[in-house]
């Protein structure tokens, strides 16, 4: 409902921003710039959601291929211990482990639409162990905490959006929003294990912890260490080896367990195109919006005032334009993709606040949607201190996603 509200605020004061300049310029122009924008951004959210049909199918297509080779299954055996620290209520070996590793796979690709089926799954088999029905367990809010947090490793449809919009280097965001979001997901887990008493001292945790923390402060002092144009063209080699690399086990996994490669790719396409198709009128109705109210002069109106209120407390104000991007993140994630959309094609795709933007929409996710969804699916009214948690590391990660920023783009 929230969302209808701005929505609808795109169009009102878009039309009223543009009355005003009327009066006081004489410049009827700007209406003309209003239609203009309002044909162009449905053209445009068409042309991008169809390019996207491409890029789903491809990878929903390999994650099938993973589930049916039983990749995904010695993924989930490997990861056990590591659930089971996570989820301490769960009985060992249970299988909805299996189900949210999946779930946790797609999220991990960037795939967050092939992700809700699988989350929803993952929800109703948490409901089985359940023993209050109307309130959440301490699993299921761990589940949705991570899930809020953004868990992006390989931000696919991100990658595609910026090749579409002419980026140059469309993979050089892969290790920026790593980080950001790696700090979105850790504070998540530590304030659910924190609110849970869950014991995180075990090695099933500490190692991969340790491991992940190296490779943070490693990449940190490598970009710290090296000039701008060599952290933009080894961190770009280094994303598409990981693509690359993903592709190939994928693939591989599924010849070496001897299955047809070819049709479960298939099968798992069908359902990538179906999805594409989905989220076109989502993507055409939030551009059309940001398309009144940026031609109307409404969103420089309320960038200068921002910009003017951050100036003041001594800070830079380079990552004001991408806040309409952070804002919106956490209500919808149609409307979050509208206005990273919006900022690549005001600002550039390879520009500081275009970069940003994409940075925003990796590094946390639509914690209200996911928590209505997710625990409507299974009739859960009493949700405790999920909410809080997680929009509490949806603000470390957008936090996170600025500093990170300037240390790779500024």
């Amino acid at each position: 409902m929230l969302l209808n509200y701005i929505w609808i605020a795109f169009f009102l004061v878009g039309a009223l921003v543009a009355l005003i300049r009327v009066m006081t310029t004489g410049d009827g122009s700007i209406f003309s710039a209003m239609v203009d924008a309002l044909f162009s951004a449905a053209t445009t959210g068409f042309e991008i959601s169809l390019g996207l049909a491409g890029v789903l199918t491809l990878w929903q297509g390999l994650l099938n291929i993973g589930e049916k080779s039983g990749l995904i299954g010695r993924f989930a055996r490997v990861t056990a211990p590591f659930f089971h620290v996570l989820f301490p209520s769960l009985p060992k070996g249970h299988p909805v482990t299996g189900t949210m590793l999946m779930n946790f796979s797609a999220n991990l690709l960037g795939l967050d639409n092939a992700a809700t089926p699988l989350g929803l799954q993952t929800m109703r088999e948490l409901q089985e162990e359940n023993k209050q029905k109307d309130t959440a367990s301490d699993a299921m809010i761990m589940f949705l905490a991570i899930n809020a947090s953004g868990l992006t490793l390989i931000p696919i449809t991100i990658i595609m959006y910026r090749i579409q919009l002419g980026s140059a280097s469309p993979a050089d965001i892969f290790v920026p929003i790593l980080l950001a979001t790696g700090a979105s997901t850790l504070a998540a887990i530590l304030m659910v294990s924190f609110k849970q008493k869950i014991n995180l001292f075990r090695k099933a945790f500490v190692i991969p912890l340790l491991i992940f923390l190296a490779i943070v402060v490693g990449i940190i002092w490598w970009a710290s260490s090296v000039d701008r144009e060599t952290l933009t063209t080894q961190s770009t080699m280094i994303s598409h080896l990981v693509l690359l690399s993903m592709v190939i086990l994928f693939i591989g996994s599924g010849a070496f367990a001897k299955r047809n490669v070819y049709e479960d790719f298939i099968d798992g396409a069908k359902d990538g195109f179906k999805t594409a198709v989905t989220i076109i009128p989502y993507i055409v109705a939030v551009l059309v919006g940001v398309g009144i109210f940026r031609a109307s002069g409404a969103m420089d109106w309320l960038m200068s005032g921002i910009s003017y209120l951050v100036s003041l407390l001594g800070l830079d104000t380079a990552w004001v334009d991408a806040l309409p991007t952070m804002l919106m993140k956490p209500l919808s994630g149609s409307g979050a993709r509208g206005l990273m959309i919006d900022a690549m094609e005001t600002f550039g795709a390879d520009s500081f606040v275009g970069r940003l933007a994409c940075m925003v929409q990796g590094a946390s996710d639509t914690t209200f949607y996911i928590l209505a969804l997710y625990y409507g699916s299974v009739s859960i009214k009493k949700t405790r201190y999920t909410l809080g948690v997680s929009l509490l590391s949806d603000l470390i990660g957008m936090i996170s996603a600025v500093s990170i920023a300037y240390l790779f783009f500024a």
